[in-house]
Formats: structure tokens, C-alpha cells, sequence
């Protein structure tokens, strides 16, 4: 948790000296787009601070009233920040859109080297920031972070439309800041789409992937006393995973013996698998079951 509040600490920074400088170079360099850029990072402050207070809740202990713990909170902050990106990528695209269909390109001031100058800067910061934090999120499997992370990207993506437009404005081709507009607001949006609907599979119990799952009966299968895999079902909670599995052993062990065997898989799962939560184990006696299979572990 330390190493996201961190991450997200140092965007509020970044993205508050960043917004500073491009509004400065907007104004000055006569640039109306730089300005909007500017706008557009000083947005991100907001997006940083809800991934700031989702993760706190979600790491929070379980308690009576929330006793499986908080985790989806964190899937609820990605939904916010994906909202946030969709009304960016759509706010980026409708401007773009507008301006091609109803532009007065000869009215249009010619911006100067500095707000150039602007658009690179931002594109180098927030693309070195989008590479930053998308690191720490896959590390820590945080979603609101790398909600976080795109959002930067869409911000880089948004200075490499100012540079487009700008430069293009520079060489007598204003048009092409529009068009460069609309292309980064469909790529905004299919960004969002994707964080939407991972943070949306992971409020409903969606299952792990069948690789994971077959690691994880390997895993158990290599237990001693541990016949057969009955049966396996995973959840994905937020950014953790619930496991339930049965197990065969000899149906004559006694009890101590059979849950000494079932209680060595439930530590077995959870450290080989770090984003387990939780493995629940069930034990069948295998003398009353039918057609199963012999361990090839044991």
C-alpha cells in the first residue's frame, strides 16, 4: 500500500508543476491548445487522490460487518477513473470533431517555440510517469493504480496531440491539431474500455484463468496424501483470489492425519500462489468415490 500512496504522491507532484509550466507556455506562446493540455493535467490531481483513498479502504482489516475485507473497493476507484478518462477521451474527440467541421483556421494565432517546447516536456514526464506507475501497479496488482497509469498515458497522448497541432500550426497546417485530437480520444476510450471491464469482472466473482487453475492443482496434487483433485473453484476478489478445493485421500487415514494432509495443502497453495487470500480445503475419502485417478505426484 505504501509503494502506491507513494506512486500517486509523486503524480499529484508531477502533474501540478506540469499543469503550472503549460499553462505559462500556453499563454505565452500563444497557444490555445497548450492551455486545454494544461487543464488536462491539473484534471489528474483529482484522479491520483481517488486512487490515494481507494487503496486505503481497501487495505483496510476486515471487520464484523465486512468480513472478507475491502479489497473491491479498489475495483470501485478503477470504475471512477475510467469514468473520469471516458469524459476526458470523449471531451478530447467532440473538441477535435467541432473544430474540423466548423474551424476558422485563418483566425487562428500562430503559437511560438515555447509552447512547442511545452509539448515535448510533457510528453517525455508523463510518459516516463505512465511507465513508473504502470511498473508498481503490476508489481503490487493494484487496478486503480494502473487506472492511474493510463490516465497519465492519455495525458501524453493528449501533449502529442498539442505538438501535432502546434507544429503544425507553426508550418501553416492547422488542421491536423483536430484531426490528432480525434485520433488520441478513440485511443483514450479503448483504454478506458479495458479498464471498465476488468474492474467490472473482478466485482463478480469472475473465476481465475485456466492456466492459473491448473498450477494450482499441480500444486496441491504434489502434496503427500493427496490422491485425486475432486473439484476446484477460484473468485477474484478486487485484486486477491479465493480458492475452494476438494481433495481425495485414503478414506482410512485417521482424523488428525487427514486434515494434517488438508491443512499442508491450504499453505502450499497459499505460498506458491502470493494473490491467494484464502484456499478452503475440503477432504473426500477416496474409497467411497469412483473412477479417480492416482496422484502421479505422490
Amino acid at each position: 500500500m505504501e509503494k502506491a500512496i507513494k506512486v500517486s504522491f509523486v503524480g499529484i507532484l508531477v502533474n501540478l508543476l506540469l499543469s503550472i509550466f503549460k499553462l505559462l507556455a500556453g499563454t505565452i506562446g500563444k497557444s490555445g491548445a497548450m492551455v486545454s493540455d494544461s487543464i488536462h493535467s491539473a484534471s489528474d490531481v483529482i484522479s491520483s487522490l481517488i486512487v490515494i483513498i481507494g487503496i486505503k479502504f481497501a487495505h483496510k482489516d476486515a471487520d464484523k460487518e465486512h468480513q472478507y475485507g475491502h479489497e473491491r473497493i479498489e475495483c470501485i476507484a478503477s470504475i471512477v477513473l475510467s469514468a473520469i478518462l471516458a469524459v476526458v477521451g470523449l471531451e478530447i474527440g467532440i473538441n477535435g470533431i467541432k473544430i474540423i467541421i466548423f474551424g476558422n483556421y485563418s483566425d487562428l494565432q500562430v503559437p511560438t517555440l515555447i509552447a512547442l517546447i511545452a509539448a515535448l516536456v510533457s510528453i517525455i514526464t508523463k510518459e516516463i510517469m505512465f511507465q513508473y506507475t504502470k511498473i508498481v501497479a503490476k508489481k503490487i496488482h493494484s487496478d486503480a493504480l494502473m487506472a492511474d497509469a493510463w490516465h497519465h498515458r492519455s495525458d501524453a497522448l493528449s501533449s502529442v496531440g498539442s505538438l501535432i497541432g502546434i507544429g503544425g500550426a507553426m508550418l501553416g497546417l492547422p488542421i491536423l491539431d483536430p484531426i490528432a485530437s480525434v485520433a488520441i480520444s478513440i485511443l483514450i476510450i479503448k483504454a478506458t474500455i479495458e479498464i471498465f471491464l476488468d474492474a467490472v469482472s473482478k466485482l463478480i466473482d469472475k473465476s481465475c484463468d485456466s492456466d492459473t487453475i491448473n498450477k494450482m492443482e499441480q500444486s496441491a496434487m504434489e502434496v503427500e496424501g493427496v490422491e485425486n483433485i475432486d473439484d476446484i473453484r477460484t473468485r477474484l476478489f478486487g485484486n486477491r483470489i479465493y480458492v475452494d478445493i476438494e481433495i481425495c485421500a485414503d478414506g482410512s487415514l485417521t482424523l488428525n492425519d487427514a486434515h494434517s494432509i488438508a491443512e499442508n495443502v491450504h499453505h502450499k497453495i497459499e505460498n506458491d500462489f502470493t494473490d491467494v487470500k484464502h484456499c478452503m480445503v475440503h477432504i473426500n475419502p477416496i474409497n467411497k468415490l469412483k473412477d479417480t485417478k492416482k496422484n502421479p505426484y505422490n
